[in-house]
């Protein structure tokens, strides 16, 4: 793998999240985000470019006071129709490396320069990407990947 990658773009919920949605009588509420992953991030953020990505329309309040007020780092409501087309052409799927755990992250796993999925991903997921994590989905495996990551491309 000679090309280093310039971003690193991680779906939200599954990824960042343990993928549940917790909803009382007023709505979706809550999110439960994993405490290791933000200092996975931390230590890779000044190697490659950082941005997250969320479909989820009713929660995306609460993903955006983690990711953008918490964490600091950009966050874009996209569509999973139409998420292939927009990662090619903001960023170019050959210079990402993605990190996802849906049906719909397995294509952009496959056709991106290096495809991570979460332990508990989707089976398509996991069959796309090229390394899958021995931690779950807001429970360390962003942590996993961003040690990965760091082995791989910039050490």
């Amino acid at each position: 793998m000679g090309k280093k990658p310039k971003y690193f773009i991680l779906d939200v919920d599954g990824v960042l999240t343990d993928g549940k949605f917790i909803y009382s009588n007023q709505g979706k509420k809550y999110k439960v985000f994993g405490p290791h992953d933000h200092d996975g991030l931390k230590m890779i953020k000044d190697l490659i470019s950082i941005e997250f990505i969320t479909a989820d329309k009713n929660g995306y309040a609460i993903t955006k006071r983690r990711v953008v007020n918490d964490m600091k780092f950009k966050l874009s409501l996209v569509s999973e129709k139409i998420r292939i087309n927009y990662l090619e052409k903001k960023f170019g799927l050959k210079n990402i490396i993605y990190m996802g755990d849906g049906i719909f992250d397995a294509e952009i796993l496959k056709n991106s320069l290096y495809g991570i999925a979460p332990n508990n991903a989707r089976i398509e997921a996991k069959n796309s990407a090229n390394f899958v994590t021995k931690s779950k989905g807001g429970n360390g495996a962003v942590m996993d990947a961003c040690i990965h990551i760091n082995k791989k491309f910039f050490k």
